[in-house]
């Protein structure tokens, strides 16, 4: 009976199942893609034969940590020790890839020995003269997506290589990045002479603590680890899946509104049916257990439904592009009982309210109900607007449907209001010190991956009408203990871009091993002036407390430009330029003069240059994901609930149509609807916006990394999400009320 009871109204359960489908398909595709990344760290660790790892600590991920090359002699002449292996990891972008990892080791490796070349040679052989030029081996995954074979070249940043093999290791994470050598991935990652980590085989793991010991009397700074304990501790897949899980929440929670709406509706049409069960003999608890069943079923379908998606989607991602090896072989079956479960409850959720209205129905009622709201079940408003008074006599479906668009438009508003809050920080940066020109790397993955010459910066000094520069450092670690993110900037003490923080307590910044902190952070660590601070295995002295009003900064930290070029492995290099000139009008001059100079350099004028960063635009494409998906199932809920509402009132439209009304009309009047219950969804999107951004603003590790602000811009975009939403859910529904013949519509029951 209950596959006979959805399929009597297919399309609404077609609508139903898409809806759920989206959230499903949302967990499955961007949730391999976390563990894509897990798996690979994993798979790093536990094939590349070694014992230990040397690295730095509290990095966020494995790119992030630099250990100085020139160490390894010294652990080889450790007695404990019996071989030694550098590597260095970073990612960048790439011709056809907005995102590619690069693996580099030194020849001789022992991990080399665990990377099977299964095509042309390995970048360390004797290599034909016909393969001329930098070499690279490339990954499976990376050579069938990009369609590259050995031979082909490959573009990496500003850099050509030629492709002479081809490996396979069996993780999609390593078999969608590259092999360089470790000179050549030093250079092309910016960070000379430096390792990520190095791995470590010893004779007999009983040594460990006697190496310990060793390791921590000779570098402070440093730690060692097993490779599992190394894996453990990389934090930056948690931070994946934990975004993974925000989108997909939504997606589930707009899915579960709609399901509740569905069967909401499910039981108004069928109050005749259900009075006659209940005369029959049916009781409470098996109408109730009917109606939760038909909810559980649409989900499980829409389940089934959304795991197919999202395995078409990771194949066509993995046709097409890498990224942090999500692949179809990531979808673990703890992702596919997760999404299992997260079905059950949202079938179990969004159908418990609808079944236990139908089974509080008496049987009398039920049987007399004649479906509408008419006699003096009428609910009218002291408003001429038959649209209004329609929507108002179906109170309950409309709050639903109100929610679903509330719900939308809100959380995309308060995405976009962190997005624009973040680039307005990033453009006061500019602005408060002054810099009417900032200049970065172009065409890098993420802005912390840029590395510029110091030399560049002395021939841009050099530049009439350049008055002064300021080299920038940025990057972030984890504290210790796991506390929250720290954000850490590099100054020159005699720059003009530091400056611009104001100091409330202590002394400004002067001398290297001294940091300024923020207000907030000082706040939370309890730490004073004169008191230190550790970071990435590096103690500082803090010799003042600043506010700077922008919250990223204000929970991180300032140290000399030298420290923070150890601390990042880039020696002579900065993230970016600050550019200060002599006639602020010519700022849009020297920022074309720069980009004629020096091609593979991105200068913009302060007031834009935020907009230009690859994380802004990664940024922009996420929120496009975002709202695209739930625009997708937010639609599908308003089309459920307009399509209902043609049904329920088949006959009332039969006799407008009888009394002369053309489908225009009818078609005008339900599109009406739809758009006036899109505009007060979108009103309510605002309010939700807002408690959202509340709610994110007082959350722990994240809550005070950037304070939102409001712009016109998203109001507007809110209330044309919402008509567009509306359109959307009404148009299917109305032109399905324009075929109602009146004869026919008339004899509906």
């Amino acid at each position: 009976m209950v596959f006979k009871n959805l399929l009597r109204r297919k399309a609404r359960t077609l609508f139903t199942m898409l809806g759920v489908a989206l959230g499903v398909a949302a967990i499955i595709s961007l949730g391999a893609m976390g563990n894509g990344l897990e798996q690979g760290y994993s798979s790093m660790m536990s094939k590349s034969s070694a014992d230990l790892v040397l690295s730095q600590p509290d990095a966020i991920e494995i790119s992030y940590s630099s250990v100085d090359e020139a160490l390894e002699r010294e652990l080889l002449a450790m007695p404990e020790v019996t071989e030694v292996s550098g590597m260095i990891e970073g990612f960048l972008a790439a011709e056809g890839s907005p995102f590619l990892f690069i693996f580099g080791y030194p020849e001789g490796s022992f991990v080399m020995n665990r990377v099977p070349v299964i095509e042309g040679y390995s970048i360390f052989d004797r290599i034909p003269g016909s393969l001329r030029g930098k070499p690279i081996m490339i990954g499976n995954d990376l050579a069938s997506a990009l369609k590259k074979q050995v031979g082909d070249t490959l573009r990496i940043a500003t850099t050509t290589y030629r492709v002479v093999g081809v490996y396979d290791t069996g993780d999609a994470f390593q078999d969608s990045g590259v092999i360089l050598p470790l000179d050549d991935a030093q250079d092309l990652l910016g960070k000379p002479r430096q390792v990520s980590l190095f791995y470590l085989k010893v004779k007999d793991l009983k040594q460990r603590d006697q190496l310990e010991a060793r390791v921590a009397r000779r570098w402070s700074d440093l730690v060692l680890s097993t490779t599992q304990e190394y894996d453990n501790k990389q934090v930056f897949d948690d931070y994946m899946k934990g975004f993974v899980w925000i989108i997909a929440g939504l997606a589930i929670v707009l899915g579960g509104v709609g399901m509740m709406n569905a069967q909401l509706m499910a039981v108004y049409e069928r109050t005749r049916e259900i009075g006659v069960l209940r005369a029959v003999g049916w009781s409470r608890g098996r109408v109730l257990g009917m109606i939760l069943a038909e909810s559980v079923l649409v989900c499980l379908l829409g389940g089934v439904l959304g795991v197919g998606l999202g395995y078409l989607a990771l194949l066509l991602l993995a046709s097409n592009t890498v990224m942090m090896g999500a692949s179809s072989a990531a979808v673990s079956m703890g992702l596919l009982v997760q999404a299992l479960v997260v079905m059950l409850v949202l079938g179990l959720a969004g159908g418990l309210y609808p079944a236990w209205q139908a089974a509080k129905l008496e049987p009398i009622d039920a049987l007399r109900y004649e479906g509408g709201t008419s006699g003096e079940h009428v609910r009218r408003l002291p408003i001429h607007s038959m649209a209004l008074q329609n929507l108002w006599q179906r109170s309950t479906r409309t709050l639903l449907t109100i929610t679903v668009i509330a719900l939308t438009v809100g959380s995309i508003m308060a995405l976009e209001s962190y997005m624009a809050s973040f680039t307005y920080s990033m453009n006061q940066m500019a602005r408060g010190a002054n810099l009417e020109v900032m200049v970065t790397q172009r065409d890098v993955a993420d802005t912390s991956t840029s590395a510029i010459d110091e030399r560049i910066g002395d021939r841009i000094a050099a530049i009439p009408g350049v008055a002064n520069i300021s080299g920038i450092i940025f990057t972030a670690i984890v504290l210790p203990n796991n506390e929250g993110f720290f954000i850490i900037q590099g100054y020159a003490p005699s720059s003009q871009a530091v400056q611009r923080f104001r100091i409330v307590q202590g002394e400004p910044l002067k001398a290297n091993h001294q940091i300024i902190i923020g207000k907030v952070v000082a706040e939370s660590l309890n730490k004073g002036v004169m008191d230190t601070i550790e970071l990435s295995g590096s103690r500082f002295k803090i010799v003042g407390i600043y506010e700077s009003g922008v919250g990223w900064e204000d929970i991180g930290g300032v140290i000399t430009l030298r420290d923070a070029q150890t601390l990042v492995g880039r020696p002579r290099k900065v993230t970016m330029y600050g550019v200060k000139l002599h006639d602020p009008t010519q700022a849009q001059e020297i920022a074309d003069q720069i980009n004629t100079m020096y091609p593979d350099m991105q200068a913009s004028v302060s007031g834009e240059f935020a907009q230009q960063l690859p994380d802004m635009q990664s940024s922009d494409a996420m929120i496009a994901g975002i709202s695209l998906l739930a625009v997708m199932v937010g639609g599908l809920g308003v089309m459920n609930t307009m399509l209902m509402s043609v049904l329920e009132r088949t006959r009332e439209i039969g006799v407008l149509r009888a009394l002369g009304w053309r489908r225009r009309s009818v078609l005008g009047m339900i599109m009406r609807e739809s758009l006036l219950l899109a505009v007060i969804g979108g009103i309510g999107g605002i309010l939700v916006a807002f408690v959202l951004v509340f709610v994110l603003s007082n959350a722990p590790m994240i809550g005070g990394l950037v304070t939102p602000t409001w712009e016109v811009e998203p109001f507007i975009r809110a209330m044309l999400m919402a008509g567009v939403l509306g359109l959307l859910g009404g148009v299917y529904p109305a032109l399905h009320a324009t075929r109602l013949q009146p004869v026919e519509a008339l004899r509906y029951e």
